[in-house]
């Protein structure tokens, strides 16, 4: 998405779907520079789309919610089995063969961390937000629970060992 002029005021509830560039974008920088950093992979950015279900289509999900005035998100970062057992892989300096527990901490762990990053890139545009606690699904094809009632963002990554795939949407909250 094209990078917008940061607003200097809280979003309001009728200035959210404005806001979406503004919104996804630190998502996009923070997933590739933590990915980068934490496995020497270099994730490139493809087309946002807009996602029409709620389904997770990769292998693991990390999921974490957003909370801030007069609006609520949720963040999905989904990996390729291929790609994430190569980003974990590099980051523990040993081969992972297989999707297991140390898989899923290492998608919580990178979900936190990107939620985290683009968190304070939010706030210095002006956006307040509180983050969840991230959960992982380890299944394809699951649907998550969530309260959006807008479009989900969809912006998938490909790196040499497979896709990934950031996925935002934001509500309007009565505050």
């Amino acid at each position: 998405m094209t990078e917008t002029t940061p607003s200097t005021e809280p979003p309001r509830r009728d200035s959210v779907s404005a806001m979406r560039a503004d919104f996804i974008n630190p998502f996009i920088t923070s997933t590739i520079r933590v990915i980068s950093t934490m496995s020497s992979l270099q994730p490139v950015a493809q087309r946002p789309r807009l996602k029409q279900d709620l389904r997770v289509y990769a292998d693991v999900t990390g999921l974490i919610g957003l909370m801030g005035e007069g609006v609520e998100g949720t963040l999905a970062i989904s990996f390729e089995a291929p790609c994430i057992l190569r980003v974990v892989s590099n980051m523990l300096g040993a081969e992972v063969k297989t999707l297991n527990h140390q898989i899923e901490d290492a998608v919580g762990e990178l979900t936190n961390m990107i939620s985290g990053a683009a968190r304070a890139d939010l706030e210095a545009r002006g956006y307040s937000f509180r983050l969840a606690v991230p959960s992982v699904i380890t299944r394809t094809g699951q649907r998550f629970a969530t309260t959006l009632r807008s479009p989900v963002v969809q912006v998938p990554f490909q790196t040499d060992f497979g896709a990934l795939f950031v996925e935002a949407g934001l509500n309007p909250t009565a505050s």
